[in-house]
């Protein structure tokens, strides 16, 4: 006889907080058509007014005037300067650098017709713009009366010409760059792609990584011999993966060289990516944008496991691995294709590379060379020293800010500065000359640009939007309009304390602590406003405008979104005469800018202002518990818990001291960390913060504000959670009569109410309930919020393990994989929700028959879970819970024992010992101990089990009887007959009072009852309860369900003892022609059959 087993099927949290995971998005960028030549060749003039002139002949059929237009001047340009010179380097590389570009236009028009012709219009005026410009050069050039070619040397020493030519060249270049970006990504259109599908997470990736793989300096210089090392070993076909390191000190200028040898050898790469290898959050970040370019998932492992599978010769960059506690191993692909180029301070790297080099000082001469480029004027003779990543910093203020001579005037009076001794490899030093020269290019700034750069100095370095700043002078905007009553009633709930008492007549700015800090900030914001005192999106443009002229910004012009060189961003904080000022301006903005971000989004915003809040956070001043709020709302959004958490508790402190514990800012701090407390499956902290919270926003608030309501859902939660079933149902019961009223059916409270309920229907088996209510609310959230929604999604997963409960297996299954499915799409296959339902579609495999799916699934999501979630959360756990059952089912029962064990004692760490949960472990490892012969050990757990379910759960609950069943049967393995006889008797008259005389666990007891009173002697007795049982098991059961004929042969047993063999005989012959036909031949069940049918014979 089977004991009853039943696995823990985690439903979605009833009151959850979004856990988005958004991260930069880093894109491939497909090598052009074009070849990059290499060698010089004798006619490349020729060469290429030939291959432009096969091109054009080709344009002809596109009917574009703009693309026509670009072949045919560029047919013209070229031959017009073939006629007036041949063999001008610059020339050369502008002429070739023109071709590549018809080359890319003409293959991708061949390829994606209009689509690609649309894409490039932009961009092919511009060109047919800069092509004019240089045929007027050109022809003016061929007037004079002794050619271009012929005047070379002169013309070499006039800077005007010259330096148009370099302009030109750099223009050409920089379009080059462009054509081959837009030919192999648009962004825009993968963006809306992604959003029509309802895939904003990825969308979000997307938007904030544009910056792929950018380009090299415009003044590059130099670090041939670097160059020329990288391209012969890439060059080299050894048939394995190719991994070059570049380390060196920080600025040095190993990410510019690794950029140049990039756009260098394009052509040979079948795609580009870079990954920000900083931190573990950029490196994962840059992993799931590859999946997600690739459309081969959203996680980092997806990547990799692309990186791994293609063999195509593509190109990664891990740039700036700089973290020693960071194993780059774990990121690298593990195949033998590909190319890899790392960039660090670290030498230790070496061990995974297969060359090296050392970025170091420049040669002098490059060096010279850079700052009169970067100057753009011309050597006078000056002795320069070759410092490594200044050169082109001071050659850029030079060029921007003042003549050579009046920077030597500079230069002479900061001599002590700018010329110290040569550096050896230190941060340190390196970075003091840089500095120096930084501040020069600071001290040009105008006002504004030199607080925005202040200010951003305390975020983190990349990701900084106008969006940030733009949300936080909104909700300035709407606190300030904000009524009174509004604030009573806490609707701005994230409005810190400190606003109200600068708002209040009693109270001044300078006599509260934060007063200064907040003048601070509406001085800067008020640089951002129009005449009208609105958001002025334009003048902020033009402060990060004036940054990127001094270098000190980078900005993605697609995106808006700016990045700060982390030397430049620590530099910063070093222009500031107080610091704790700025520091707290600038939590003010990131805290009102979370404030004024609605609900609904703060699922994707919260990755994106996560860096902020952690940066924010490492150089804490006393004004961070009032944003604590916030902040923790970012940590919670982010599925970081015990963040959230701890940043919790100091605030509740901290506004218990500054607005008391009836305030209702202080009511939200406590309804958040309570369900945080129920996220992290504290339960019993959970309800006692919830129950104080309902009872003082009862007085504060009343009995029907939906504050209220939404405190006194979050209870009916964690009562769920505890087991508590009967007072969650009545409590969501309550909420949703109220919700109803107030809201209205379809309101979002009302259907995640409605959900709540279903979910306390299904745990108190009241499964009909359960469905009906589940498909209200799935086609409710259907029509409102779309079939891809997370609402809905989340719906669909409850809705399939309810089927799954009621016994609707296929139903069950086809549900939970639609739901997957999507699931993976639009949330990604770590998010929580999505492993819940590979959590739940796992044991739907398992009761299908489908063991080894179900199990291989359940292996996944452990992994997952473990990862994403850590070993000790509870979900995580309760995968190890079904995966043990899991065990047990293929009577793998030493590997069940195992993982048992170590599933009862995280449950008891994680919810304590008398928790439903933990019980359930305890109930199934007892048996499993049964099962392996360990017998006292089995009666001695089954024991402390039913004592805690009857002291917990009552002596009538379902789950306590399932134990009282199981310890029968322990019993009776025991031989303790009397103890087995005593209890099956008290057994079986609850579970035909609890769950009905034809159930299937009462109907189990009452067969293994029969067989007590056989062991013992009572054949009577035994005959009795054996022919109720055979019969109401034919009716729920049906004649040929194994189950049936078990019953029937053990009453063919009671018959022959009896010894009424007539009928012993007869029934034991239909047993056994049923068994034949469903179970294998040898099966035990048949071989027993087999024998006490024989004894009918003697």
């Amino acid at each position: 006889m089977s004991p009853s087993f039943a696995p823990f099927m985690s439903p979605a949290g009833p009151r959850d907080v979004g856990r988005p995971a958004s991260a930069p998005h880093t894109s491939d960028t497909r090598a052009s058509t074009a070849k990059n030549p290499t060698k010089s060749s004798p006619d490349w003039l020729g060469i290429c007014l030939r291959t432009a002139r096969v091109l054009a002949t080709g344009a002809e059929m596109v009917p574009f005037p703009y693309v026509q237009g670009i072949f045919e001047m560029a047919v013209m340009m070229l031959e017009t300067a073939e006629q007036v010179q041949k063999n001008r380097e610059g020339l050369k590389d502008l002429c070739e650098d023109t071709v590549e570009i018809l080359k890319i236009v003409r293959d991708q028009i061949s390829e994606h017709g209009d689509v690609a012709a649309a894409r490039f219009m932009g961009l092919c005026k511009d060109l047919e713009k800069c092509l004019q410009e240089i045929l007027d050069v050109a022809k003016n050039l061929q007037r004079k009366p002794r050619g271009f070619f012929g005047r070379v040397k002169e013309i070499a020493k006039l800077p005007d010409i010259t330096a148009q030519i370099d302009q030109y060249q750099s223009r050409i270049r920089t379009l080059r760059s462009n054509f081959v970006l837009t030919a192999t990504m648009d962004t825009n259109f993968q963006v809306h792609k992604l959003v029509a599908m309802g895939s904003n997470h990825a969308a979000s990736q997307v938007i904030q990584s544009i910056n792929n793989c950018p380009l090299p300096s415009r003044i590059f210089h130099g670090r041939k011999m670097v160059l020329n090392k990288m391209h012969e070993y890439f060059a080299q076909d050894t048939g394995e993966q190719h991994i070059f390191l570049l380390y060196g000190l920080g600025g040095a200028g190993k990410t510019q060289i690794a950029l140049k040898y990039i756009e260098e050898s394009i052509s040979h790469f079948s795609g580009i990516m870079r990954i920000d290898t900083s931190t573990q959050q950029t490196i994962d970040a840059g992993l799931k944008n590859i999946a997600v370019m690739k459309k081969v998932g959203n996680s980092p492992q997806d990547g990799l496991q692309w990186l791994n599978r293609a063999q195509a010769p593509w190109m990664l960059l891990l740039d700036n691995a700089d973290d020693p506690k960071i194993n780059m191993n774990t990121f690298l692909p593990q195949c033998k294709h590909g190319n890899i180029v790392i960039t660090s301070r670290y030498y230790e790297l070496h061990i995974y590379a297969g060359s090296t080099s050392s970025v170091s000082d420049m040669e002098e001469s490059d060096a010279v060379e850079l700052l009169l480029k970067s100057a753009r004027v011309e050597e006078g003779g000056h002795t320069w020293e070759a410092r490594t990543g200044s050169r082109d910093c001071e050659g850029a203020f030079i060029a921007k800010s003042v003549p050579m001579d009046r920077y030597l005037e500079i230069y002479a009076h900061n001599r002590a500065q700018l010329l110290s001794e040569r550096p050896s490899q230190s941060h340190d030093d390196y970075a003091w000359t840089v500095y120096t020269t930084w501040q020069i290019s600071f001290e040009q700034l105008s006002e504004g640009p030199k607080a925005l750069l202040q200010l951003c100095s305390f975020l983190h370095h990349q990701g900084i939007s106008e969006k940030i700043f733009r949300d936080a002078w909104r909700f300035q905007v709407l606190l300030l309009h904000n009524s009174p009553e509004q604030n009573k009633k806490g609707v701005l709930h994230s409005t810190p304390p400190f606003f109200r008492k600068l708002r209040g007549k009693s109270h001044s700015a300078e006599s509260y602590p934060l007063g200064k800090e907040l003048q601070q900030f509406f001085v800067f914001i008020a640089q951002l406003l129009g005449p009208t005192g609105a958001w002025d999106s334009f003048h902020f443009m033009e402060l990060t405008n004036e940054l990127r002229s001094y270098s000190l910004v980078n900005l993605n012009i697609e995106t808006g979104i700016f990045s700060i060189h982390p030397l430049v961003h620590s530099w910063s904080q070093t222009t500031l005469v107080d610091p704790e000022v700025y520091h707290a301006a600038v939590v003010s903005v990131v805290g009102m800018s979370i404030a004024s971000t609605p609900n609904e989004d703060l699922t994707l915003d919260s990755l994106l202002l996560l860096p902020h809040v952690e940066s924010l956070l490492q150089g804490r001043t006393h004004v961070m518990p009032d944003f604590g709020l916030q902040f923790g709302i970012i940590y919670q959004s982010s599925a970081q818990p015990k963040k959230a958490r701890d940043l919790y508790i100091e605030t509740l402190e901290n506004q218990r001291k500054v607005l008391g514990d009836d305030h209702p800012i202080t009511f939200i701090t406590m309804h958040n960390l309570a369900w945080v407390y129920h996220e992290l499956g504290q339960w019993d902290e959970a309800k006692t913060l919830e129950v104080v919270t309902l009872e003082k926003r009862k007085k504060v608030l009343g009995d029907d504000d939906p504050y209220t309501l939404g405190t006194m859902g979050q209870l009916a939660a964690t009562y769920n959670s505890l087991g508590q079933w009967k007072e969650a149902k009545e409590l969501d019961l309550i909420v949703l009569e109220k919700e109803r009223k107030i809201f209205g059916e379809e309101h979002p409270q009302t259907l995640r109410t409605m959900t709540n309920l279903a979910v306390i229907y299904g745990w108190l088996g009241q499964l009909k309930e359960a469905e009906e209510l589940e498909v209200v609310v799935l086609e409710k959230r259907k029509r409102i919020r779309g079939e891809n929604h997370p609402d809905t999604l989340r719906t669909m997963g409850n809705l399939a393990s309810t089927y799954r409960r009621m016994g609707q297996l296929d139903k069950a299954e086809q549900l939970a994989s639609i739901t997957l499915e999507r699931q993976k799409e639009v949330r990604g296959t770590d998010h929580p929700e999505t492993l819940l339902t590979m959590h739940n579609l796992a044991w739907s495999y398992i009761e299908l028959g489908q063991i080894d799916k179900g199990e291989e699934l359940q292996f996944f999501t452990l992994e997952k879970r473990k990862k994403v979630l850590g070993e000790d959360h509870p979900d995580t756990v309760s995968t190890m819970h079904n995966l043990t059952l899991t065990y047990f089912v293929l009577d793998q029962f030493e590997q069940a024992e195992s993982l048992g064990v170590v599933t009862l004692e995280k449950e008891k760490k994680i919810w304590g010992e008398d928790r439903p949960m933990t019980l359930w472990t305890m109930h199934n490892l007892a048996w499993t101990y049964v099962q392996l012969g360990q017998l006292d050990q089995g009666m001695d757990l089954g024991v402390l089990t039913l004592e805690r379910r009857k002291k917990v759960l009552g002596e009538d609950h379902p789950d306590t009887l399932s134990t009282m069943h199981n310890l029968v049967l322990t019993y009776l393995q025991l031989d303790h007959l009397d103890q087995a006889e005593q209890l099956g008797v008290v057994t079986l008259e609850k579970q035909e009072k609890i769950l009905g005389e034809v159930h299937s666990d009462t109907l189990s007891t009452m067969a293994d009852l029969a067989l007590i009173y056989m062991w013992l002697g009572q054949f009577h007795k035994a005959e009795q309860l054996g022919v109720v049982t055979v019969e109401k098991r034919k009716k729920l059961l049906g004649e040929d369900d194994p189950d049936t004929l078990s019953s029937m042969g053990d009453l063919a047993l009671a018959y022959l003892e009896l010894g009424q063999l007539d009928q012993a005989k007869k029934l034991g012959i239909a047993t056994l022609d049923k068994q034949k036909k469903i179970l294998e031949e040898n099966h035990p069940d048949i071989l027993l059959t087999m024998h006490n049918l024989a004894l009918t014979y003697y």
